[in-house]
């Protein structure tokens, strides 16, 4: 198992005493996030999926964009890359493509759709 300080993640722009956060480096719109546990259990990543979906909100709230999506990705059929856990938190915002209905379902595109 990979530990933080063998992960790529360098130069965090938060550092809080439960996790980091990074801006990811191949990010689907402007702002794309990463939060990153300092440990890898249930509390650090919970605690992530915490700090992403309020922070999501004060985007949403101050108008930094429309909506956003929170995802993971767990192990390598899910399309991890990275095999220590991080949460995304991706701001999306109108046009920034045709159709989003589906949202996080488009991880098989066929099933996007419905």
């Amino acid at each position: 198992m990979m530990e933080l300080k063998d992960s790529p993640w360098k130069d965090p722009i938060h550092d809080r005493p439960t996790y980091l956060v990074f801006e990811d480096k191949y990010p689907v719109t402007k702002g794309h996030l990463l939060f990153v546990p300092k440990l890898d259990d249930k509390e650090h990543v919970l605690e992530c999926y915490r700090a992403a979906y309020a922070l999501g909100q004060a985007w949403v709230e101050n108008g930094y964009c429309e909506a956003f999506n929170i995802g993971q990705n767990v192990g390598e059929s899910a399309g991890q890359t990275v095999m220590y856990p991080h949460i995304h938190l991706i701001p999306r915002r109108r046009g920034d493509m045709d159709d989003p209905r589906g949202g996080v379902r488009g991880v098989i595109p066929e099933k996007q759709k419905y």
